[in-house]
């Protein structure tokens, strides 16, 4: 299998983490009605992970193992 197929489902992966720990933060702020820790702790993840998958995706377009598509190749 292709580093390139590989590296995709990880970004795609990292994505859904992202929104899953967003969401998660979403339904902690609604239970504990903005009185307690876990909505900042969620949110905390969800920067980490937002910044590792910024990064990850940075390094994959400097080895060329991700591509911007539509973009003139000169």
């Amino acid at each position: 299998m292709p580093i390139s197929v590989i590296f995709r489902g990880v970004v795609i992966i990292m994505l859904l983490l992202v929104i899953g720990s967003l969401f998660s933060a979403l339904g902690s702020l609604y239970r504990q009605k903005g009185q307690g820790t876990r909505t900042v702790r969620f949110l905390t993840v969800r920067i980490a992970l937002s910044l590792a998958l910024f990064f990850l995706l940075w390094a994959g377009f400097y080895m060329g193992w991700l591509s911007p598509h539509g973009l003139p190749q000169h």
